[in-house]
């Protein structure tokens, strides 16, 4: 059984939707899902005139090392201007040792977001997410077409081939889609179905 862990960075919960999404896939294809938070970063001061929401239900992860005890890893940060927020990236810049190590290497990678526009730098956020994984030596699994959910243009939707994605609103009132759920759900099946194959 594939043991993946579903790391993620949430301000308003849309992100945190997005993880249990994953989650579900992973189960859905006899993986064991682990959710973890990376630890909020910014001042007090900040959190509470932004609104943020405590991202609770879910652990906070313990420290990068534990990335290692993993098979797979999906990771998941909504966008600030076009890239990963700055608690998602000072959890990974925390990450020199395993690299240094290659603890990562042949474990398997993706990548969710979030953004508040339709356009507002999904797939460039994704990017920023899976740039880390490459360079850690793992394996990507994208949002491949086999999901044909993220092809239609009837309603406004999230999906890329880069991984799976969710538009907020710029008042944060849009909350997840079923596509964009079942896109979450199916990038996580993919992953759990991934490293299956290749663990050892």
């Amino acid at each position: 059984m594939a043991r993946i862990l579903v790391l993620y960075y949430s301000s308003y919960g849309h992100t945190a939707q997005m993880a249990e999404a994953v989650a579900e896939g992973v189960r859905d294809a006899g993986g064991e899902a682990v959710i973890r938070h990376v630890a909020e970063t910014a001042p007090q001061e900040v959190v509470e005139a932004a609104g943020f929401q405590k991202m609770e239900g879910h652990t906070c992860i313990g420290g990068p090392d534990e990335l290692a005890e993993y098979d797979g890893i999906v990771v998941g940060t909504p966008t600030r201007y076009g890239r990963m927020t700055s608690q998602m990236a000072s959890f990974w810049d925390q990450t020199g040792g395993l690299w240094q190590k290659g603890a990562l290497i042949g474990k398997v990678g993706a990548a969710f977001t979030s953004t508040a526009s339709q356009h507002g730098g999904q797939e460039t956020t994704l990017w920023s997410v899976l740039n880390n994984l490459l360079h850690m030596g793992m394996t990507v699994v994208g949002l491949d077409y086999g999901f044909d959910g993220q092809m239609g243009v009837d309603e406004v939707h999230g999906g890329s081939p880069y991984g799976a994605t969710t538009i907020a609103a710029g008042d944060g009132s849009r909350q997840p889609s079923e596509i964009d759920l079942s896109g979450a759900r199916y990038l996580g099946k993919r992953v759990a179905q991934t490293a299956a194959k290749l663990h050892v």
